[in-house]
C-alpha cells in the first residue's frame, strides 16, 4: 500500500530535500580545490539549491496560512487541508470538505480537475 503524506509536509520535506542537496552539491566543490573556477562554480549551484530551499519554505508558509484549519475525527487534533482532499498531519486520516467525496476511497486525484473527472 503507498503511503500517504500531508500535501503541506510533502512540500516541507521537498524543501529541507534541497537543503540537504545544497549541501552535497557545495561538498562536491571541495574535491577541486585546486581549479578555482569549478569550486566556484560548484559553490554557486549548491548557493542555489539553498535560496530555492527558502522561496520554497517561504511559498509554503503563506499558502499554510491560506490553507483551511479542520479538527480530525480520529484524533481530535486541529490540521489543516489543501485541496478537496487531504490527510491528517498526525494519525493519516483522510479529510475532506466536499461532501459529495465522503465515504469515497482516498485518492490524491480528487485534487486534480483532470482526474477527478476520470475517478
Amino acid at each position: 500500500m503507498l503511503k500517504y503524506s500531508s500535501k503541506i509536509n510533502k512540500i516541507r520535506t521537498f524543501a529541507l530535500s534541497l537543503i540537504f542537496v545544497g549541501f552535497i552539491v557545495m561538498y562536491f566543490g571541495i574535491f577541486f580545490r585546486t581549479k578555482p573556477i569549478i569550486m566556484t562554480i560548484f559553490m554557486l549551484l549548491g548557493l542555489l539549491f539553498i535560496i530555492a530551499s527558502t522561496v520554497v519554505y517561504f511559498w509554503i508558509g503563506m499558502l499554510s496560512t491560506k490553507a483551511v484549519q479542520v479538527t480530525c475525527p480520529s484524533c481530535g487534533k486541529v490540521t489543516k487541508i489543501l485541496g478537496r482532499v487531504d490527510i491528517c498531519m498526525y494519525c493519516n486520516e483522510p479529510l475532506t470538505l466536499d461532501p459529495a467525496l465522503e465515504g469515497k476511497e482516498f485518492n490524491e486525484g480528487y485534487n486534480n480537475k483532470r482526474k477527478s473527472k476520470e475517478l
